[in-house]
């Protein structure tokens, strides 16, 4: 149902990154589909989030974002009641909390799953890096959020899109290159007029540039994968998975 991070997280810190099975959607959702927003049975969403808050034993129910492909991050913060109904909180594409026993989490098919720890432990988050938001800043926004110095912290990269699947045009890599020139390093020529990119490259540059040097990548593609991921450029309609992060109670 899940796989647990390797990276270097400090004592007190848990990650997980959901896979698409152990759960009660049907196709195309099947089976752990933990997204709300994509055509699903709300009633098997819910039941497949109460399995993964089971199966994990979280300290309490994951704070799912309103993800829009930007840069917004939201603060878990101890008083910040969630939303009634199951409504997302956001719009936000990344979260951040020091308070013990909040969940952050982000929900991908394709897009990079970023999740950051300081060294000390006292403070996690979680980003959703697509090209638009990856871009535009979301790593930078949530590390600003975050109040820690680079050096300081930690991350991980999950499972995603992989650099011989992710074909995209031109407008894609210019927007990379003319932030930084040596970005021209993650693409290599698609058909036509169209780039290959490397989509953990470019995430694992931007947080170079800001000082955190300790970054472990996953390296598994979701489209070549159908049995453990769902892939939106492979399938179209699908479930999504969820990379959560807390710090224990």
């Amino acid at each position: 149902m899940w796989i647990t991070p390797q990276w270097a997280a400090p004592k007190g810190v848990r990650a997980a990154f959901t896979l698409r099975s152990g759960g009660v959607s049907a196709a195309p959702f099947d089976t752990l589909n933990l997204g709300a927003h994509v055509g699903d049975d709300p009633l098997r969403v819910a039941e497949n989030r109460r399995r993964i808050v089971q199966g994990l034993a979280l300290p309490s129910s994951p704070a799912w974002l309103q993800q829009v492909h930007g840069v917004a991050v939201h603060e878990l913060a101890a008083d910040a009641a969630a939303p009634g109904g199951g409504v997302p909180r956001g719009p936000a594409d990344a979260a951040w909390t020091r308070v013990r026993g909040r969940v952050c989490a982000i929900m991908v098919a394709d897009c990079l799953p970023v999740l950051f720890a300081s060294r000390d432990g006292s403070i996690v988050a979680a980003a959703h890096a697509g090209w638009r938001g990856l871009a535009a800043g979301v790593l930078e926004a949530t590390v600003r959020a975050m109040a820690v110095e680079g050096r300081d912290l930690v991350a991980w990269l999950g499972p995603s899109i992989g650099p011989r699947h992710f074909e995209v045009g031109e407008e894609v890599r210019a927007a990379f290159v003319a932030q930084d020139a040596g970005a021209s390093v993650a693409f290599r020529p698609g058909r036509e007029d169209r780039w290959w990119c490397d989509l953990p490259q470019l995430a694992e540059r931007r947080l170079a540039a800001g000082g955190i040097d300790i970054v472990a990548v996953d390296g598994s593609c979701t489209v070549t994968d159908p049995d453990r991921f769902f892939s939106f450029r492979r399938d179209g309609q699908c479930g999504r998975m969820a990379a959560l992060v807390w710090l224990e109670s």
